[in-house]
C-alpha cells in the first residue's frame, strides 16, 4: 500500500526561483470518521485568548452550584446559549507579594506572564500565547494574530518581551485586508501561483542567515549567544515564508469572507465596541478556520466603554457608582459586565456554529479568558474569575462551574502550555508559580 504523508511535495522552478507544492489533503491521508490523521495524529489544535476589563461582581456573577448544570446570575444570563461550550472558573486569585497593585495592571499581567509586575508599564516577560505560539505557530502564515475591538492599537494583552507588544489590529478594514488581501492564498483554488514578493523575502532572509553563520566565527560569547538568539528567529521567519510558497491544503470550511467596503465605526459606546468585536471575531474565526494561524487574541477592553444617557464611562462607574446593598453591587457598572459577557458568549458561539471535519472549530481549540480584577471598585486581585472554551481536540470538558479555591490564575495559563504540549514543569514566579493543572476540566 502507498504511503501518504500529510506534508509530501512536489517540487519545481519557476522564473528561476525553487516552488514547494504541497499535495491536497486526500481522504487516504484521514481516518474513516475524519476527525484525524490516518496515522492517529489528531487534527490540529488551536490556542486563543480574549480579555474583558473590569472584572466581576461576586453577587451578580457566581454561580451557586459547581459542576455540569451549574445557575446563571444575571451577569452571565447572556453565556446561557453556549453554557455547554465553555468553563467559568471563579475564586482565583493573582498574587503580587511583595509588589505593588497596580491598578487594571498586575492582574492580567499576572496571569498572562506568571509574574508580578513592580511598575506600572513593565512586563516581567513574554506572555503565554507567544510562549505558546514560539512551539505551535511557527508554520502557519501568521505566528498568531492579535486584534482588539475598543479601537486602541496600544491596548494588546501580548508581549514577545518586557519591551515588545504585539500591537491589536483594531480597524475591521485593515483586518480584512492583513488576512484576505492580495497575499491571500485560498486553499481551495484550483491553481497555486507564489507571491514574487514572498519569495524575495525568502531569498533575502536565506542570504541573512548564511551571514549570520559567518559573523558568530568572529564575535564573544555573550554576541553569540545575541546572534544564536537573532539566527533562531530568523529561522522561524524563514519557515513561515516556506510556508507561503507551499500550496495550501484543501480546507472545505475555509471560504473567503465578502469584500468589506466601509470600517467600523470609531467611539467608545458599548454598541460600537459590540459591532467591532462582531466583525473582527468573524473574521478571526475565518482566519483560524483556514488555517492562517494557529494561535490568536482577542480583547473586547471595555475599560473606558460609555452607555447612552449614562455620564460616566465605566472605569470612572467602578470608582464613583454607589453601592447598592438591596443587590450587593453596583447596578451599572454591572450592566457594563453583562454586555462584556454578550461579547464573550458572540465569541464562543461563533467558533461553535463553524463546521469543522465532524464537529466545529471549537472542538478543535482551547481558548482561555480572563480580566483584570475580581471586583473593581477595590481593585481586588481575589475572587477572580477566568473562562475556557473548547474542547482541545477531546482533551477538555466543557459546561463545568469550577471553585478554584483562591488559587494562583496562573494555573490557568500553565493548564494551557500543558494542553497545547509544551513540555513545561511549572511555571510562574513566587506565590504565583505552579505546577498545578485545572485538573477538572480535563477530559
Amino acid at each position: 500500500m502507498y504511503d501518504f504523508n500529510r506534508r509530501r511535495v512536489l517540487r519545481g522552478m519557476l522564473g528561476g526561483g525553487a516552488v514547494t507544492v504541497g499535495l491536497p489533503l486526500l481522504n487516504a491521508c484521514l481516518n474513516g470518521n475524519g476527525d484525524a490523521m490516518a496515522d492517529g495524529r489528531p487534527m490540529p489544535v488551536r490556542f486563543g485568548t480574549w480579555y474583558w476589563a473590569l472584572g466581576i461582581a461576586k453577587a451578580a456573577f457566581v454561580p451557586n452550584k459547581l459542576g455540569a448544570g451549574y445557575d446563571m446570575k444575571p451577569e452571565m444570563e447572556a453565556l446561557k446559549p453556549v453554557q455547554q461550550h465553555f468553563n467559568v472558573l471563579t475564586n482565583y486569585t493573582a498574587f503580587r507579594d511583595n509588589a505593588p497593585n497596580l491598578c487594571h495592571f498586575s492582574g492580567w499581567v499576572i496571569s498572562r506572564t506568571g509574574t508580578a509586575p513592580m511598575t506600572g508599564g513593565n512586563i516581567p516577560g513574554e506572555t503565554v500565547d507567544v510562549t505558546i505560539a514560539n512551539q505551535v505557530g511557527r508554520t502557519t502564515r501568521y505566528k498568531m494574530l492579535t486584534a482588539s475591538a475598543d479601537g486602541n492599537a496600544r491596548d494588546t494583552f501580548s508581549y514577545d518581551n518586557p519591551t515588545t507588544p504585539n500591537a491589536s489590529e483594531v480597524s475591521g478594514l485593515k483586518f480584512y485586508s492583513r488576512l484576505f488581501g492580495p497575499d491571500f492564498q485560498d486553499p481551495n483554488a484550483p491553481t497555486f501561483t507564489p507571491s514574487p514578493k514572498v519569495m524575495v523575502r525568502k531569498s533575502a532572509i536565506s542570504g541573512v542567515l548564511d551571514d549570520v553563520k559567518d559573523l558568530e566565527k568572529s564575535v564573544g560569547a555573550d554576541d553569540k549567544a545575541r546572534l544564536d538568539q537573532y539566527f533562531t528567529g530568523l529561522r522561524h521567519l524563514e519557515r513561515q515564508f516556506d510556508q507561503q510558497l507551499t500550496k495550501p491544503e484543501p480546507i472545505a470550511a475555509c471560504k473567503k469572507p465578502g469584500n468589506l467596503k466601509e470600517d467600523t465605526k470609531v467611539g467608545s459606546d458599548v454598541t460600537i465596541i459590540a459591532s467591532r468585536h462582531k466583525i473582527i471575531t468573524d473574521l478571526m474565526v475565518m482566519a483560524v478556520a483556514c488555517d492562517q494561524t494557529r494561535v490568536f487574541n482577542m480583547s473586547y477592553g471595555g475599560n473606558s466603554a460609555t452607555k447612552a444617557g449614562f455620564e460616566k464611562p465605566s472605569h470612572t462607574a467602578t470608582h464613583e457608582e454607589p453601592w447598592d446593598t438591596t443587590v450587593d453591587y453596583q447596578p451599572t457598572c454591572s450592566w457594563f459586565t453583562r454586555r462584556a459577557m454578550e461579547n464573550w458568549a458572540y465569541y464562543v458561539k461563533s467558533f461553535a456554529e463553524f463546521k469543522e471535519g465532524a464537529g466545529s472549530l471549537l472542538d478543535n481549540c482551547f481558548i482561555m479568558a480572563n480580566s483584570d480584577h475580581g471586583l473593581a471598585r477595590i481593585h481586588a486581585l481575589d475572587g477572580m474569575a477566568l473562562f475556557t472554551a473548547g474542547r482541545a481536540g477531546g482533551k477538555v470538558k466543557s459546561g463545568l462551574h469550577i471553585d478554584g479555591g483562591a488559587t494562583a490564575t496562573t494555573r490557568l495559563g500553565y493548564t494551557a502550555m500543558r494542553i497545547m504540549g509544551l513540555d513545561v514543569p511549572s511555571w510562574g514566579t513566587k506565590s504565583n508559580l505552579t505546577s498545578k493543572e485545572i485538573g477538572e476540566i480535563l477530559a
